[in-house]
């Protein structure tokens, strides 16, 4: 009899701080979150946490087959923009661009674009709920 895969498990802590900000733990790691009603701008709003945790996943799914791929860079910048409908609150919109510093053929661009939209936990949670599309290109 063999067992079931073990899955992959995520724990975050939030606590309030006073009427302006939160922080959130995980691991040895912390960030401030705004939950301020009048904005915070130091820290990250909810929305903006979500546009950051997505542009993270695509470094970290860059990360994670660049090896695999022999795929060859020097540098990964994200830029991720999200539009918020109203009624009901969501994300109605995020488009993103990923720079990639590289001599690589733009098959193999194409290649690394195409993995990261397959193989992101991020993008696969966000891309169903939400008009998620982007470029990635040469810098």
């Amino acid at each position: 009899m063999t067992s079931a895969p073990t899955k992959m498990t995520f724990h975050v802590e939030t606590r309030r701080v006073d009427t302006h900000s939160s922080r959130a733990t995980c691991k040895q790691a912390e960030i401030a979150l705004d939950t301020d009603l009048a904005g915070n701008p130091a820290a990250f709003n909810p929305a903006e946490l979500l546009l950051a945790a997505l542009s993270a996943c695509m470094v970290k799914g860059i990360e994670r087959v660049v090896p695999i791929l022999k795929f060859q860079l020097r540098s990964v910048e994200v830029v991720v923009d999200g539009v918020r409908q109203d009624v009901p609150p969501k994300m109605e919109s995020i488009r993103y661009e990923i720079i990639v510093d590289t001599d690589e053929s733009e098959q193999r661009l194409a290649l690394l674009h195409e993995n990261v939209k397959k193989y992101g936990t991020v993008f696969n949670t966000v891309a169903p709920g939400t008009d998620l599309a982007g470029t990635l290109r040469r810098k």
